[in-house]
């Protein structure tokens, strides 16, 4: 009798699945193509259209089963918040998030097992980027992982150290990285994708939104200082926070708002095109949980710029230009100063993109679906 292996892939199929949402997505095809004989994968989704579940059995194409749930995503986040139901049933339970259901098993039973996995620690650090219910949320669930997870899977150490300051977990927690997302290759066709994209000859790129954590507006503010190469940039995201627009912040950071485009690709193969052909991939986020943005570029052999946040110090391992956020100011002019030594200076940009394409090599979702597995034989 095989061995299974419960998925949660339900924010796969979310309505907006996000950074999670591809993870879920890559982890998930990657323990299926690395189940160890005798193994198999089953997944499990909330209540859901019959076209989405279509849309799990034909991305996930190895799947031993797909368990569907009664509830609907709303209403299995909030049983499962507290535990008021079973669903879906015991067995080896594995969650790319902390949605999963947290409840107390016998851990001397073989094969009882639920490991979650924790992406961020927002809820605590910056709580203003969340919704109100989403912080309550993963405040309660992250409770119920201390009573009931066999183990929490973290994608950086520097993570695992902020989790510790906030609950005891004690040895339960494992560091498994992440990789770039599944189809991050630069299609045949890449002139033309940079053409409708309306992509500069020559750009920044960064990713994010104008939320102050981000460092998107620090970055503005950077190429707005005088001496600073006036190159475009490309924002990947959306030209709205709340009522900041892009635009707006732009002008007012000293940068002309022709110089920045703002796109939003529609698959990684665009997503490619867009950090493979930037002079430098930028990022300068205050406070992040993983570095797969890093690794992303590392991957196309971008040079990268990057805060000195911890994630991103581990990831980058001097691959790219770390650049110390501080705490009394001058963040600002030490970005400009490195997007000016990388813009003008080609042996610079040479180096980075050698180290990158080096340090990209550290990363593969068959190895971290293999220490997934590991994981769950140890327990």
């Amino acid at each position: 009798m095989a061995t299974t292996l419960r998925v949660i892939v339900d924010q796969f199929v979310a309505p907006v699945p996000g950074p999670t949402g591809r993870y879920t997505e890559a982890l998930t095809r990657a323990l299926i193509a690395t189940a160890p004989r005798g193994c198999e994968v089953e997944g499990v989704v909330s209540s859901s259209l019959p076209s989405d579940y279509e849309r799990i059995l034909e991305a996930f194409p190895g799947l031993s089963g797909l368990y569907k749930s009664s509830l609907a995503r709303r209403e299995l986040a909030a049983a499962w918040q507290f535990g008021l139901t079973t669903s879906p049933g015991g067995g080896m339970i594995h969650a790319p998030t902390l949605f999963a259901p947290l409840r107390r098993h016998d851990r001397t039973v073989p094969g009882e097992q639920v490991v979650v996995t924790v992406h961020d620690v927002l809820a605590w650090t910056n709580p203003e980027s969340l919704t109100s219910a989403s912080v309550a949320w993963q405040k309660a669930m992250l409770k119920r992982a201390r009573r009931h997870a066999d183990a929490v899977v973290v994608p950086t150490h520097a993570l695992a150290e902020r989790l510790a300051q906030i609950v005891d977990l004690g040895d339960r927690v494992r560091v498994i990285g992440t990789a770039p997302r599944p189809g991050l290759e630069v299609p045949g066709d890449a002139d033309e994708v940079a053409r409708r994209l309306g992509l500069p000859a020559e750009y920044l790129a960064v990713e994010g939104t104008l939320e102050p954590r981000k460092g998107v507006v620090d970055l503005l503010h950077a190429l707005g200082r005088p001496g600073v190469p006036e190159i475009p940039l490309v924002v990947i995201g959306p030209q709205t926070w709340g009522e900041q627009h892009l635009a707006t912040v732009a002008e007012e950071a000293g940068v002309a708002p022709a110089r920045v485009v703002a796109v939003e690709p529609d698959d990684p193969a665009e997503h490619a095109v867009v950090l493979s052909r930037a002079t430098a991939v930028v990022a300068p986020s205050r406070d992040e949980g993983d570095g797969t943005a890093l690794i992303e570029a590392f991957r196309l052999g971008t040079p990268v710029i990057h805060s000195d946040t911890p994630a991103y110090l581990e990831v980058g391992a001097d691959a790219g230009i770390a650049v110390p956020v501080g705490v009394g100011g001058g963040y600002v002019e030490r970005l400009a100063a490195a997007i000016t030594a990388v813009v003008e200076q080609r042996d610079v940009a040479e180096r980075l993109s050698i180290a990158g394409t080096d340090r990209a090599q550290a990363f593969d979702w068959r190895d971290s679906a293999e220490r997934v597995w590991q994981l769950h034989a140890d327990l």
